[in-house]
């Protein structure tokens, strides 16, 4: 049996000093089975968000070297502050920031990937009986600048270091565990058990919040189970892990994400170098596009659609801004009022008609959509906002979710 488990706790955990309490008491109690304990934590409540709003107030497009800089500084509160709690009720600790704790990483600021981890002075430090506390989200590229890792970083951080230490990995968030659908837009949800690392991957690269994708990514290669439960009560949770069954269900999970934009270019030209020139330019601003779709108009000109993460706004202003002006008599158009809505089952490899299924529930709701994308175990589609509601209720009834 693994005795040493990293515990992670977002922001919502320890947005207060009596919620860092309450985190502190349950590490304590899992002090009692587990001999080594490494506890990850986010930054209090919004904080990030916060700092981001005084960095746009200084600069409209600040330096991303400069952002790192102070969103790092978020989880630094949060790891001293519970440090002095736990001291304050009898248990060693020690609080380190990402560079301190070995976390290699590299990539452009903002959007580091982890490369490698160093864990000499966190060993050093379970040696010698300490809970070690690491900030989440952030480490130190090969220039020795502090970098962050981007969207749920911190979860992203926990599971590598359970993977690099050979540990056990527990995530704790404001719900009970991972549900087929989010709760809050269906009520009926029902919380899973277990779940597949691939069907996991998926919901939350297509909008699950629960757990960020590239966490499970490393859980999957090195084969890190990752137990997801509430950080505010003692129920049961759920296992992300291999599931092997004889028969699947079709359809496990639904996603939903409103952080979407839906970008519109009209009269572009329609040739091979010029769309791949403006792909080219999003990656390299590092813009994640999702679904594209493009018809060919007369004279040679096209209309592409794409959507991406409405997060990725000013990276696509820049790029359509020197679009314009190469190609002046082009037409853009952003809308932010679209969601993106996909049905998750690893269970579509082997059952036929599931997209015939979705197409008749949207037809018979008069939900309209406006782009549709598949993988071997997705379908999304992106529709207005305002029947979001409507669509995860009739798909989940429908499918039993």
């Amino acid at each position: 049996m693994n005795t040493s488990v990293v515990m992670k706790f977002g922001g919502s955990s320890v947005e207060t000093i009596e919620k860092m309490r309450n985190v502190a008491d349950r590490i304590i109690r899992k002090k009692e089975t587990f001999i080594n304990i490494v506890v990850v934590v986010s930054a209090m409540g919004k904080t990030t968000n916060q700092l981001l709003e005084l960095a746009k107030q200084a600069s409209k497009y600040p330096s991303k070297r400069e952002v790192d800089m102070l969103i790092s500084t978020g989880e630094q509160v949060s790891i001293s502050l519970l440090s002095m709690i736990l001291n304050e009720k009898g248990f060693e600790t020690v609080a380190l920031t990402g560079s301190q704790a070995g976390i290699k990483t590299g990539g452009i600021h903002t959007k580091n990937k982890i490369l490698d981890i160093q864990p000499s002075k966190i060993q050093k430090h379970l040696e010698a009986g300490k809970i070690v506390v690491v900030a989440g989200f952030q480490g130190i590229n090969e220039e020795g600048d502090i970098t962050t890792l981007g969207r749920g970083g911190s979860d992203t951080t926990a599971v590598a270091l359970a993977a690099k230490l050979g540990f056990l990995a527990e995530i704790y968030t404001d719900v009970e565990g991972i549900y087929g659908v989010d709760p809050r837009l269906y009520p009926k949800a029902k919380k899973l058990d277990v779940i597949s690392y691939e069907e996991m991957k998926e919901m939350a690269f297509l909008g699950a919040k629960v757990m960020e994708p590239r966490s499970i990514e490393i859980g999957h290669r090195y084969g890190v189970e990752i137990y997801v439960a509430s950080s505010m009560s003692e129920a049961s949770g759920t296992m992300i892990k291999e599931v092997k069954t004889m028969e699947e269900k079709s359809i496990t999970g639904l996603s939903v994400s409103e952080k979407v934009m839906m970008v519109t270019i009209k009269h572009y030209p329609n040739k091979a170098i010029d769309i791949a020139n403006l792909f080219v330019q999003l990656a390299e601003n590092e813009v994640n596009v999702d679904m594209i779709s493009q018809t060919p108009s007369s004279n040679g000109h096209l209309t592409l659609a794409f959507t991406a993460s409405a997060d990725d706004l000013e990276a696509i202003n820049e790029v359509l801004e020197r679009i314009l002006k190469i190609y002046p008599n082009v037409v853009t158009d952003k809308n932010v009022n679209v969601a993106k809505i996909s049905v998750v089952g690893t269970g579509m490899r082997t059952q036929t008609g599931v997209a015939a299924q979705l197409f008749k529930l949207l037809a018979e709701n008069d939900i309209e959509f406006k782009l549709v994308t598949t993988s071997e175990i997705s379908i999304s589609y992106t529709i207005d906002k305002i029947h979001i509601k409507k669509a995860v209720e009739v798909i989940s009834d429908h499918f039993g979710l």
